[in-house]
């Protein structure tokens, strides 16, 4: 077998709008509603954030789904310099400044923050 791509993951959440407000207001992702029971995703190029409230998960699910457990790396074209104007604008408290990484597959600089769950979000551009 071969694995060639990410097409979704799952976050669990406590506020699906709260996390809604951020990732598309914060980070430019399109808020997508889908399915029969009305789900919320988060989408950005080819892949797509799945949301579940915790408490309300859907089957099957992570073994132990908790809101802020995440850990995860989002790649962007936007220089850096304007990625922190942009936080600093919206106020968005910074973990960590801008500091070289090491990516899947290229160099990386990172600046990292927290979503309303406290999941951690590193924001980065590649560098060759």
């Amino acid at each position: 077998m071969k694995i060639d791509a990410i097409d979704h993951f799952v976050i669990t959440v406590r506020d699906i709008e709260a996390t809604c407000k951020f990732y598309s207001e914060v980070l430019g992702m399109q808020v997508i509603t889908f399915g029969a029971d009305q789900r919320k995703a988060l989408t950005f190029g080819r892949q797509k954030i799945n949301l579940h409230e915790a408490g309300k998960e859907l089957e099957p699910k992570a073994a132990k789904p908790v809101p802020g457990s995440a850990d995860f790396c989002l790649i962007t074209s936007v220089p850096m310099p304007e990625i922190m104007k942009h936080l600093q604008g919206l106020k968005i408290p910074i973990e960590v400044e801008p500091s070289p990484r090491t990516g899947a597959v290229n160099k990386l600089e990172s600046v990292y923050v927290r979503d309303p769950d406290g999941n951690l979000v590193e924001i980065s551009n590649e560098r060759p």
